[in-house]
């Protein structure tokens, strides 16, 4: 492709930072699709975007596939250049009404259609959440330490299970965001979303624990809810390591990690009865297909129940 085809994958990249306000994990995954198919138009010959169709769009899918790319890599790899092009026909909408060669990128005004738009990934095997049960994580959750850190750590966790928190939303949190008198939390999701979730009893109680230990951590200025010993924030990598570390530690033989607390939060909810709708929104989930999902694990649960307890269920010996 000719070189000014660049100035529109950056163009792109400075959208997503301050327009989508993309975290740096989203930018870096999109940037690195788009690279995959800049490659691609460049084996096709294609000299600029405006150049490529839906045909060439499933024939770059279809190669990815063949060299052994998983589907939900696919769709993720196709929804980057679907969000690509629908940038670029906002692009060349503008070039259009300005009636002139543009000032900065290639000339696109010819582009009408996202050839990106009906283009599917080959569908991926539905695959069921790993949670933990009820008894696993009261087991994990009582640790009987009493040392700053291991009150951190129980902290995190409750809080994690409590309000069904994404890693990246955790670690984000600042003190101001917690409200233990109202039990609530202000988290800001995917998307920048803002939603208010609620913190259980036992998670609040541990975080006030956890509150008188941070102050002699923090530096006056320090915003951050969880911090390390040098009075930063914690980051991601850290809470991996930790949440693995107890639960190795309180005899737990599977591998845990922080998301592993969101799927059992919200397997849990709906074991117990809560509304689909209502887990939704303290998932953050902007669409409910998404929650769905963990109905399939409800029924696991009452297929077992089944299966233990009725009589023409149970094999003969």
């Amino acid at each position: 492709m000719r070189p000014e085809a660049n100035q529109w994958v950056e163009r792109f990249r400075r959208y997503l930072v301050t327009e989508r306000r993309g975290s740096p994990h989203t930018v870096s995954n999109y940037l690195r699709d788009l690279r995959a198919l800049q490659t691609y138009c460049d084996r096709a010959r294609l000299a600029d975007w405006a150049g490529l169709d839906d045909a060439q769009v499933r024939a770059f899918a279809a190669r990815l596939h063949a060299g052994g790319l998983g589907p939900r890599s696919i769709q993720r790899r196709l929804s980057a250049v679907r969000s690509f092009y629908d940038f670029l026909l906002r692009e060349a909408q503008v070039q259009r009404e300005q009636r002139a060669a543009p000032a900065e990128g290639a000339d696109i005004r010819a582009l009408r259609s996202n050839p990106a738009s009906d283009v599917r990934a080959p569908k991926a095997p539905r695959r069921l959440p790993v949670t933990l049960d009820a008894d696993q994580m009261a087991r994990l959750l009582a640790i009987k330490e009493t040392t700053p850190v291991a009150i951190r750590d129980r902290a995190i966790m409750e809080l994690l299970y409590s309000s069904g928190l994404r890693l990246a939303e955790l670690t984000t949190l600042d003190l101001e965001q917690l409200d233990l008198a109202d039990r609530t939390v202000r988290v800001l999701g995917k998307g920048r979303k803002e939603r208010s979730v609620p913190v259980g009893r036992v998670a609040t109680e541990a975080l006030e624990r956890w509150l008188k230990q941070r102050a002699a951590w923090a530096g006056s200025s320090e915003p951050a809810l969880f911090l390390g010993r040098g009075g930063r924030r914690l980051g991601r990598r850290e809470i991996q390591k930790r949440v693995a570390y107890w639960a190795r530690r309180q005899g737990l033989p599977q591998h845990v990690h922080p998301h592993l607390f969101r799927h059992s939060f919200a397997s849990h909810l709906l074991e117990s009865g809560a509304e689909l709708r209502g887990v939704q929104e303290m998932l953050g989930h902007a669409d409910i297909a998404t929650t769905q999902i963990y109905t399939h694990l409800d029924f696991q649960h009452l297929a077992r129940i089944y299966d233990a307890a009725h009589p023409r269920a149970r094999r003969k010996s």
